[in-house]
């Protein structure tokens, strides 16, 4: 995939004609506020390593690898070559077109009716002939029309150069979000087998209090088969939380490029939240998110083609040159004395094509307003997706907090019950109701922290953070 660095490099800096401008400010009216109104802080920069600073070398290792083998990348850049190619080419039909060749010709010509000959057949005769030439043809951009185009092609190479950045971006997310949901499962199933030993001790002390008749002191059939109630339940959570590790593990192997068997090493565990990344100015999110620039160049591209369509109305020009030589014996091909050249030149105007060139005009300029109006979407989503990711992190973060001093006294009320239990001066119900509590707590925290994580990848996204290796 690195190949087409080079290729880019060279073709959108050396054709001919220059690409459209970026013309963000001129296009983009100025109606975004100078700071987010999800947070205060205005801090320059964006978080280009993430990846690591989430997940640690191991997530890394997995991205990089989709990186490498996911099918989907190589899709995106393979786009950005034939895009590449495209503009090159192009670029390439400005240029004067040179061609040389050489031409053989043996031919028999019989004279029928010719009173001629010695009477035994049909007088005949054999003429030969040999040719060299080489021919210059070039039609000159006067007005700029063939220019316009390929300006028009460059714009769509680099919309395409950042499609795959988008393309990239978003794969990291996707990895990443995979990898979350395993590790948010592998705790569950860790919390739902800790579960299930604490209800089995439960029902445990609940069946032998009902063995040895002692209903008054929490040993009842119903409070027995609460327990079992309880226990089963927990089973078939268990089982949900094993179902959630395996689609997780196989979707996560399927955007490695891997064949999804289930087998990738999966004892992995939520890391802890790091620090939030700077969000940077308002302003800042026009140069860096990539489907901007993309709308943008895509944009721009229509721009230079309703150039394109206007200059069509011109006159074009071309001229043609041909030298080389024609003789009856081929050793005297490369004599000048048997030189032959020529040099034209044409002038075409179209007078009337049916309206074609007025209709074309009208539908380049329809899909430039259009494209107009998707990179004022774009941008205007954009800045949604931001203050969406600022709000969601304060709220969670707020959750984060109330579950945990919830949890807190979730612990404290169950262990509470559990000694009053034991000591006779408590009953079943509260006991399994209060380890309900705190086990349901318990999985609400990790699947909040989870959810955390996974709205720190949608903020980087939304500010626009490529992810780049760490070296």
């Amino acid at each position: 995939m690195k190949s087409i660095f080079p290729i880019i490099a060279l073709v959108l800096v050396g054709c001919s004609a220059d690409p459209p401008e970026n013309g963000l400010n001129e296009k983009i009216p100025k109606s975004f506020p100078v700071r987010w109104a999800a947070t205060p802080e205005a801090q320059a920069g964006i978080d280009s390593h993430w990846v690591g600073h989430i997940g640690g070398s191991k997530a890394e290792s997995l991205v990089n690898e989709a990186f490498r083998k996911n099918p989907d990348m190589r899709v995106a850049a393979e786009r950005v070559s034939r895009a590449v190619a495209a503009a090159a080419t192009a670029g390439a039909a400005m240029n004067p077109q040179i061609t040389a060749g050489l031409n053989a010709n043996r031919q028999e010509q019989i004279f029928v009716g010719l009173p001629i000959g010695d009477g035994n057949g049909i007088p005949s005769a054999i003429f030969e002939n040999f040719g060299a030439n080489f021919t210059v043809a070039w039609e000159p951009d006067v007005w700029g029309y063939r220019r316009a185009g390929q300006a028009a092609l460059k714009a769509d190479a680099q919309a395409e150069w950042n499609a795959w950045r988008a393309a990239r971006a978003s794969l990291a997310a996707q990895v990443m979000r995979s990898w979350l949901a395993l590790a948010e499962a592998n705790e569950q199933i860790g919390l739902a087998m800790e579960t299930q030993e604490l209800l089995k001790s439960t029902k445990d002390i609940v069946l032998d209090r009902f063995n040895n008749a002692l209903a008054a002191d929490g040993g009842s059939a119903a409070e027995v088969r609460l327990a079992e109630s309880e226990m089963a339940t927990n089973e078939a959570l268990t089982a949900q939380r094993q179902g959630e590790q395996a689609q997780a593990l196989r979707q996560l192997e399927v955007l490695l490029g891997r064949y999804p068997r289930g087998t990738i090493a999966n004892a992995v565990r939520l890391p802890k939240i790091p620090k939030r990344p700077p969000a940077g100015l308002p302003s800042e999110l026009l140069l860096r998110r990539p489907d901007i620039l993309e709308a943008e160049r895509r944009f721009a591209s229509t721009e230079s083609l309703v150039k394109q369509a206007n200059l069509a109305f011109y006159p074009s020009f071309s001229i043609t040159g041909t030298a080389g030589a024609s003789t009856e014996v081929f050793r005297r091909i490369f004599n000048s004395d048997f030189g032959v050249w020529s040099l034209a030149g044409g002038l075409t105007q179209s007078i009337w094509a049916g309206g074609q060139l007025k209709s074309e005009k009208t539908r380049i300029t329809s899909n430039m307003r259009s494209n107009l109006a998707k990179l004022q979407s774009t941008v205007m989503k954009a800045f949604g997706e931001v203050e969406q990711a600022l709000a969601a992190e304060r709220f969670l973060m707020a959750r984060e907090a109330a579950i945990s001093k919830a949890l807190k006294s979730a612990e404290e009320a169950s262990d509470a019950a559990a000694s009053e239990y034991s000591s006779g001066i408590g009953d079943a119900l509260t006991l399994i109701t209060a380890q309900g509590n705190r086990i349901a707590l318990a999985s609400q925290k990790v699947t909040l922290k989870r959810l955390i994580l996974d709205n720190r990848i949608t903020l980087h996204l939304a500010l626009g953070g490529d992810y780049k290796p760490r070296k």
